[in-house]
């Protein structure tokens, strides 16, 4: 009996720990986390849930050092598909075990907030809670990583959050309109004009 409810216990939490969720926040941005949202989070999808779900609470299974760092300085990581550095920055995050969220510059309104946010256009581009820094370098997300006080790497188990899907816009289905027909015949408009009787 106990073997099962320890395999029971076993399943639910990995699990737990397998849901990816998708969320949009109070500027519209698109995140794509494997920890729950906060709470203002809006339209909240989890993996294999159909319909928008509520915001789900907290895990308090967080280390408290984790809970800490998040809270003081949470990680925003600037991204766009395709990019080979911004692949690398996402590795490095889930290799550390560190939760974050990731926007995917795809929109002219992301560009203006990743400017906003940097100073420049550039992807990667990482803020960790007011501090940001552009382009990719291991050595320097490490040294801004621990200096907000993110647990070292091998402390936390690694992550494996994908790189979000950019939401395709809700624009109207417009569908092509075929051209009258013209009616034919020597009176129909653009036909030319009748030969002239003959006497």
């Amino acid at each position: 009996m106990r073997t099962v409810l320890a395999a029971a216990l076993c399943m639910a939490a990995f699990a737990a720990s397998a849901q990816v969720y998708r969320w949009t926040d109070d500027k519209g941005r698109v995140h794509v986390t494997d920890t729950p949202p906060p709470a203002s989070a809006k339209n909240v999808r989890k993996s294999g849930d159909g319909p928008a779900a509520t915001a789900p609470k907290a895990s308090t299974q967080e280390p408290f050092v984790l809970q800490q760092a998040r809270t003081n300085y949470p990680i925003t990581l600037y991204t766009a598909p395709g990019c080979d550095a911004c692949a690398e920055a996402r590795k490095l995050l889930n290799a550390r075990g560190l939760p974050f969220s990731e926007v995917s510059v795809t929109e002219e309104a992301q560009i203006q907030e990743l400017k906003k946010a940097i100073g420049s256009a550039l992807v990667p581009a990482i803020v960790i809670g007011s501090t940001a820094q552009r382009g990719f370098d291991p050595t320097t997300y490490h040294g801004l990583l621990d200096a907000a006080g993110y647990p070292a790497t091998g402390a936390l188990p690694p992550r494996n959050q994908p790189e979000p899907v950019p939401a395709k816009p809700d624009l109207p289905t417009v569908k092509p309109v075929a051209e009258p027909e013209r009616p034919a015949g020597p009176y129909a408009p653009g036909a030319p004009p009748p030969a002239p009787a003959k006497q």
